[in-house]
């Protein structure tokens, strides 16, 4: 036993460097993983590097209304005379933070619904994936919008009503991973020994089917993003002033296109986060991809 830890210590650190070496050979990947990053760095510095913070708490100038991108104002100013760079990057910190919250929480209770359906089977089974395939027929957008406009609006209702609509897609994977690896030799030996189905899911079985959940969640986020972007545009995003993407895009609207810079760069931003995970996504699944290892 002593001898075989620190060899599979070595074929972990040796799996790890062959992933990083395949992700750094695709260009793309690293081209989304350095806009992923990028966004992240600038939401967490936003209230320090934003240059009119005010303007994020409902502050305005009317005096500087309108006013087109210049050295002043990078992203020029709305119609309420306030700086747009500001309200990009304060929104970002909603907008990024509630799309991971997003993906996190439907994973969790996907992979929840799914290992329990795919452990057990039967009617658990049966019940839970019928359970599943109902909520999978209702759109996802159309069933968002109506909780968060029944909850009022908010962040935490927000992502709340998003969660609901997200977790079928992660419960099918599970589960099907699930069923797969619950036939495996070490899991008929931990249970030989005495192990508890709930150690058997939880040590045994959901370590081993991480990969595709990760790859998934990855590319999920992008689009976590874009439908809270949505509903920010028909107004049942975050509350006014708490600037976020969406909404400035609904409040642009009516200005197109004149004032062409109060629309562009909130919409500019929402690309550049839809296309920085999703090229990230692509890399991991190259990385994590059993094949690919091949």
């Amino acid at each position: 036993m002593s001898a075989a830890a620190p060899t599979m210590a070595s074929a972990r650190g040796e799996a790890l460097k062959r992933g990083f070496y395949r992700f750094r050979q695709s260009w793309l990947s690293l081209v989304g993983l350095a806009i992923v990053v990028a966004l992240a760095g600038l939401a967490l510095l936003a209230p320090w590097i934003a240059p009119h913070p005010e303007h994020a708490a409902g502050g305005f100038a009317m005096n500087a209304r309108f006013a087109p991108p210049s050295r002043v104002a990078w992203f020029g100013t709305n119609e309420l005379g306030q700086d747009v760079l500001t309200l990009v990057l304060m929104g970002a910190r909603v907008s990024l933070f509630a799309g991971v919250a997003v993906v996190a929480m439907a994973a969790a209770l996907g992979a929840a619904v799914g290992a329990v359906a795919g452990f057990f089977g039967r009617w658990v089974d049966e019940a839970l994936m019928r359970l599943t395939d109902l909520w999978l027929t209702l759109p996802g957008l159309i069933l968002a919008m109506a909780i968060a406009a029944a909850m009022g609006p908010g962040v935490g209702n927000m992502i709340f009503a998003i969660t609901l609509t997200w977790w079928p897609g992660y419960a099918r994977l599970v589960r099907g991973e699930v069923m797969a690896r619950k036939e495996e030799v070490y899991v008929q030996a931990a249970r030989a020994l005495g192990a508890s189905p709930a150690r058997l899911i939880l040590r045994h079985i959901l370590p081993n089917v991480v990969s595709p959940i990760i790859v998934k969640m990855s590319l999920d986020v992008g689009f976590a993003i874009l439908t809270v972007a949505s509903l920010g545009f028909v107004g049942i995003g975050v509350k006014p002033p708490t600037p976020e993407w969406g909404s400035l895009l609904s409040n642009a609207r009516g200005y197109l296109p004149d004032y062409w810079w109060t629309a562009i760069f909130p919409g500019l931003a929402i690309f550049l986060s839809v296309f920085g995970f999703n090229l990230l996504g692509d890399g991991l699944r190259d990385v994590l991809d059993p094949r690919a290892r091949r």
